[in-house]
């Protein structure tokens, strides 16, 4: 539901800017599961993405976004963008949170397609509270003596590419790009290290009828020393108003979503998600749940529906 999270080549990619709240209560039911919370903005520079035909404009009657809008789609010109993310994670006594400010420059490649190229740096501060965890025996050299906060801050890199047209989009980015050693005590037992974290990403748009359009998708993600991860995707939109969709995760779960634009300025998004994986306890937790609140700034043609990310 917000890709610049992972790409930070998404940055300006619409006419306005785009701002996204969320929060996200995984695994609910489980003591001390995690809980995400987001902040992200990013808007355009010098980008000159004017309505120039009668199909661009809202028609009374027709679909806003109809097959007529994208057979005269035209890819917008060359044009920059920034943007700031700010995400904080939780798990138990575990807790990371990341500042990042991005760049991005779009590059018309033809008359519909763009291809946009973005990186994003900041810090990210890896914090364990040693006073909340309970240990058999007192004495931990993992953890050390200490009852405090156990606190490492690190740099952080991500990069990614983003083609897109009108009818399919195609990503590729890259997070945590330099490996780092995290390590919160000052022994040979803490061996934990950030490793890079590699998503591709595609989708295409294909209409039902001129009022409902078809928007599957697909996610790999690749980590080191892990098995890749798959994700595929549908969402079923209805005019500019509101959406629904699924999602399958190979091996761990699906997920359904559903969102709405209720107007120029505002949109609200919620999803529910079913976690199978062999090594949850079931009977322990009552699924996820995200919420996501979206606010567009300076939106001067009234878009309720996003022209370019969806």
């Amino acid at each position: 539901m917000n890709n610049y999270i992972l790409n930070p080549a998404i940055s300006d990619i619409e006419n306005y800017t785009d701002v996204k709240l969320s929060y996200r209560n995984q695994w609910a039911g489980i003591d001390g599961a995690p809980q995400t919370f987001y902040f992200t903005i990013h808007g355009p520079i010098g980008k000159k993405d004017y309505r120039q035909t009668a199909t661009s404009f809202d028609m009374k009657g027709e679909n806003p976004r109809g097959k007529a809008y994208w057979e005269e789609y035209t890819a917008p010109e060359p044009h920059h963008g920034v943007g700031f993310s700010m995400v904080n994670y939780k798990t138990g006594y575990i807790n990371r949170f990341f500042i990042n400010a991005s760049y991005a420059y779009h590059l018309g490649l033809s008359p519909k397609t763009n291809l946009a190229a973005g990186f994003a740096g900041g810090i990210s501060t890896i914090g364990i509270d040693a006073s909340q965890i309970k240990l058999a025996n007192p004495i931990d050299p993992a953890i050390g003596n200490s009852i405090a906060t156990l606190r490492r801050t690190k740099a952080e890199l991500s990069a990614g590419l983003w083609l897109y047209s009108s009818d399919y989009f195609v990503g590729l980015s890259a997070q945590q790009i330099i490996p780092q050693k995290l390590q919160l005590v000052d022994n040979n037992y803490d061996k934990t290290t950030l490793v890079p974290h590699v998503f591709a990403t595609a989708g295409y748009r294909f209409f039902l009828n001129d009022e409902i359009s078809a928007l599957p998708s697909v996610m790999l993600r690749y980590i080191p020393s892990e098995p890749i991860f798959a994700d595929a995707n549908i969402k079923l939109q209805y005019l500019d108003r509101f959406w629904v969709g699924g999602n399958i995760r190979l091996k761990e779960g699906f997920a359904a979503m559903t969102g709405f634009n209720i107007s120029s300025t505002f949109n609200v998004s919620y999803s529910y998600e079913v976690n199978n994986s062999r090594y949850l306890l079931q009977s322990q937790q009552r699924g996820s749940h995200e919420i996501v609140l979206g606010f567009l700034l300076g939106n001067k043609y009234g878009d309720t529906c996003p022209r370019n990310v969806w």
